[in-house]
């Protein structure tokens, strides 16, 4: 065997690249091993690095198969690419999915044979170089596009009326190319007419088609991308202090407080744990080792004799209670979050049961959990190890028990802490059967772990959003997020900005006062299309347990909290109004429900943040501007110079502004001027409505700069 032949074999066996590259494709994951991710009607864009050798013209398009007997079909909605830049060789499209499933997508490019000899055949007619062989040349290719839309014809049938009318386009032309009556250069301008224009656009001649992978994409309901949480204990709700013991509230109380919850605008209702709290090592308040006779301990410390993770805590009432309470969530259109926690106290069924789920020390005790120097005396961490089959059957029944009960979202508690193996199959398992059922990521951990737990199936996943407060930092972090810049992140993980958790009091709302909570609230609620607040936020509570900690004082995660909701806001402290407004834009603004179209925009003051979300729909175009001062303590005036061309405007436009926290219109242009003082308001919320285009409009920024300022 010659050398030659020995080469041309091993190549033939590589993975094949075609006649023109197409290569760098996202959103992709892994290769294309994991879907990326989108939920139905959200805009995807897809790019590619498209190239080829030599100087011909070419095209590409995203090819998109649905999922069901679409697919099956085999029918596809082609979507045409666009270069981005000329001469990048970078070209991008926007698909929208319509319906929830696993979809497939490619991109196809070709060269375009009939484009590339018209570009050459204007400089040669015009340079009267050989232009009767340019012009029968031309006609050549024109036949050779008429056999070909012919023999596409059983293929697609769709297309049969724009191709004939094509086709009888490309014969006239032909014929028009090869007419000597007429000089070289007016028979060459016909293929600039509208008529043959149309025609050479609709249905171009393809040459060299070459494809890129067919790739994944996981398209979930609108609840996995976009929502507002709110958290709260069912055991605070209600609790009462009978006979000089504080009792626990029941589903029963706990649903008294959904009506509140929902007038505020919120569409998830977080609980954590439910179950039995075990007795052995039981924490008493502020994470004490002894706990009284009436202390309701951790509700993360799960199992009792009276049940385990498919049981509720007595003291909350049954089954039936739960399911009264979920039932009541779902007719004020809300659903129920439950925390899932795969850890146990030492009370738990599963520990009698099994303890080979359990890690052993060496005296054959069961091993507590730590995260130096936190210990937790009263939980036992699971071993995943011993037997995996086992957990496995177990934690979907488990699963399987709440889905049946209603819930259809679930928040689980430190998945990094447990392997990626189990959560891969486990995920997998409940999507084959109930694809509407998300689950949401407490994922504190470093970001290769993080980032891989969305990989696997996660459809949101907690942040570092919590310590990003910096105008450089939340830029940063936030950009990543939404995928600026070419960062994959956005292609799989979706995030969800909680503001504060029972385990997370962040020093900023510790020193900012109310200023700061309504700074993050307008900066979670505007930038992240979910976000959350732990109970207490619209309270302003911000007592650590001692200073520098991220701990509450009197935490609730080891006593019980009833809270007056309703003085507080008779007496004009909650910050319920504005979460009921930033709520209400939110439901208002199709921009808003997005991830991907975050934009920052420019300011001279490090003080002062701005960005908007854009989105264009059939429906028309929504933009939501936001100007927001990140300092608590201080008015900050900054000159805003907005990015024109990602609000879909000209330079020189301006534009009417609607401020919808302060009330108003105002006349606005690129630049500026903006003052907020965070005793009255924190931040401009506008929405946009384009007035004229041109130079003379003076300073409109400067005539509201400084209206509407209360709140």
């Amino acid at each position: 065997m010659s050398h030659a032949s020995s080469t041309s074999r091993k190549s033939q066996a590589r993975p094949g690249i075609g006649r023109i590259v197409v290569t760098d494709i996202r959103p992709q994951v892994d290769a294309g091993a994991r879907a990326a991710r989108a939920v139905a009607g959200e805009p995807v864009q897809v790019t590619a690095t498209v190239f080829k050798e030599g100087h011909d013209i070419l095209a590409a398009e995203v090819v998109l198969w649905g999922p069901g007997p679409r697919r099956r079909g085999r029918e596809a909605t082609r979507v045409p690419m666009t270069e981005t830049v000329r001469g990048t060789d970078r070209f991008t499209a926007t698909i929208t999915p319509d319906t929830e499933g696993g979809w497939t997508y490619q991109v196809e490019a070709w060269t375009d044979p009939l484009a590339t000899w018209l570009r050459a055949a204007r400089v040669k007619v015009a340079a009267g170089v050989e232009p009767e062989a340019t012009l029968l040349e031309g006609a050549a290719l024109l036949e050779r596009a008429v056999e070909s839309l012919m023999a596409q014809r059983p293929a697609r049938s769709r297309l049969l009326p724009s191709a004939g009318h094509s086709g009888d386009v490309y014969t006239k032309l032909a014929d028009i190319f090869r007419d000597p009556a007429r000089s070289p250069a007016e028979r060459l301008a016909e293929a600039d007419s509208p008529w043959a224009a149309a025609a050479l656009a609709a249905h171009p001649l393809r040459d060299h088609v070459s494809r890129g992978p067919a790739l994944p994409l996981q398209v979930d309901r609108e609840r996995a991308l976009f929502g507002s949480w709110y958290e709260f204990f069912p055991r605070s709700e209600g609790a009462r202090v009978v006979d000089g013991v504080m009792r626990s509230g029941t589903f029963r109380t706990a649903a008294q407080r959904l009506d509140a919850v929902a007038a505020m605008g919120f569409d998830v209702v977080y609980l954590p744990p439910i179950h039995p709290v075990g007795t052995t090592n039981r924490k008493g308040p502020g994470n004490t080792l002894t706990a009284g006779p009436h202390d309701p301990g951790s509700p993360w410390a799960i199992g009792s004799a009276d049940g385990g993770h498919d049981a509720v805590h007595p003291d909350l009432g049954t089954l039936d209670d739960f399911r009264t309470f979920v039932g009541k969530a779902r007719a004020l259109g809300m659903e129920i979050a439950l925390d899932f926690a795969l850890q146990c106290s030492p009370d738990h069924p599963w520990v009698r049961q099994h303890p080979e789920w359990f890690h052993h020390r060496p005296d054959g005790s069961i091993a507590y959990a730590e995260n130096p120097p936190k210990q937790y005396q009263d939980i036992y961490p699971i071993s995943f190890d011993t037997d995996p089959e086992g957990l496995h059957r177990e934690c979907l029944r488990v699963l399987r028990h709440w889905m049946d009960l209603g819930v259809r979202i679930f928040r689980v508690d430190n998945p990094h802490t447990k392997p990626l193996f189990f959560w891969d199959r486990l995920l997998a398992d409940v999507r084959a059967t109930d694809p509407d059922v998300i689950f949401l990521a407490e994922a504190f951990t470093r970001p290769a772990m993080l980032q891989s737990l969305a990989r696997v199936g996660f459809h949101q996943s907690y942040t570092y959003f919590t310590w990003r407060t910096g105008k450089a930092e939340v830029q940063e972090y936030l950009g990543e997020l939404a995928g600026l810049d070419g960062n994959p992140a956005a292609d799989y993980l979706r995030p969800n900005l909680f503001v504060n958790t029972p385990d997370i009091l962040p020093g900023h709302l510790v020193t900012g006062g109310r200023a700061a909570f309504e700074i993050r609230a307008v900066l979670a609620a505007m930038a992240g299309p979910t976000w959350g607040v732990y109970s207490g936020f619209e309270l302003c509570e911000a007592e650590p347990a001692k200073p520098g900690s991220e701990e509450y004082k009197d935490s609730e995660k080891y006593q019980y909290r009833p809270r007056d909701h309703a003085g507080a806001e008779a007496a004009g402290l909650s910050l319920a109004p504005l979460i009921t407004r930033l709520n209400r834009l939110r439901r208002r603004h199709p921009a808003l429900r997005h991830l991907r179209n975050l934009r920052f925009h420019t300011t001279d003051n490090d003080q002062v943040i701005c960005f908007s979300k854009r989105v264009v729909t059939a429906a028309g175009e929504d933009t939501v501007l936001v100007v927001l001062n990140l300092d608590p303590h201080h008015a900050q005036r900054a000159r805003v110079t907005l990015d024109t061309e990602a609000l879909g405007l000209r330079p020189a436009d301006t534009f009417m502004v609607h401020d919808t926290l302060g009330g108003g219109q105002h006349r606005w242009a690129r630049t500026n001027e903006v003052r907020l003082d965070p005793r009255h308001r924190v931040a401009r919320i506008m929405t946009l409505r384009r007035v004229a285009a041109g130079p003379g409009q003076g300073r409109p920024g400067d005539a509201c700069a400084d209206r509407a300022t209360s709140r």
